[in-house]
């Protein structure tokens, strides 16, 4: 009997979706792109989503439902709370990881902001992610990093505008990496705020 072949789950299509949207612009990406990197065929991924936007639809809904385990999942790989916070700041800083790269991923947004379920999906996702960065800073707070008076609620909206706003600023700089732009605002912002009595975490400059 001849063996039948591997069931991909959705988190590997998922998976495939955002490489290939790493490399590819909006009017580039296909489901014969996504399927290609996912090694199934684009009529595969019409029987299961119908079509590339209710794909992309199922991503949007995936990356909010992993929203939800995002602070926990950084504190826990990293030895205090404020590093966890700079490699939140440099995960997203991967969007401009070149001025390339950031383009795309403006057209990505545009289109995002141009489909009203999508709108939808990606407002819940930055209300998860100030969330999570409220959580961070909270854990900040606790662990005695950051001054008792900090509020992270406020600080974690101001974190939210300071990364997306860094990337922007870099773009137009387009100097050195936007990991380090976006570090060394974040440190400046949170200095005020730093508590003395604790070692501070080292600015990183490229």
């Amino acid at each position: 009997m001849c063996a039948r072949p591997r069931r991909i789950s959705d988190e590997e299509i998922f998976a495939a979706a955002l490489r290939a949207m790493s490399r590819l612009p909006p009017s580039e990406l296909t489901l014969a792109a996504i399927g290609a990197e996912a090694g199934v065929t684009a009529g595969a991924l019409v029987q299961r989503f119908g079509s590339k936007r209710e794909l992309m639809l199922a991503l949007a809904r995936a990356g909010v439902e992993g929203e939800a385990d995002l602070a926990a999942d950084f504190l826990a790989k990293h030895a205090s709370p404020l590093e966890a916070l700079d490699a939140y700041a440099r995960c997203m800083a991967g969007l401009a990881e070149s001025p390339a790269a950031f383009q795309r991923s403006l057209l990505y947004l545009q289109q995002d902001l141009a489909d009203p379920e999508l709108r939808r999906l990606l407002a819940r996702q930055t209300e998860g992610n100030r969330s999570a960065i409220a959580a961070i800073l909270d854990a900040a707070v606790d662990a005695g990093e950051l001054d008792a008076g900090a509020d992270p609620v406020r600080l974690a909206a101001i974190v939210e505008a300071l990364i997306a706003g860094g990337m922007m600023s870099w773009a137009f700089r387009a100097k050195g990496k936007a990991s380090a732009w976006v570090l060394d605002l974040l440190h400046d912002a949170l200095a005020p705020w730093r508590a003395e009595r604790k070692p501070s975490v080292g600015r990183r400059k490229g």
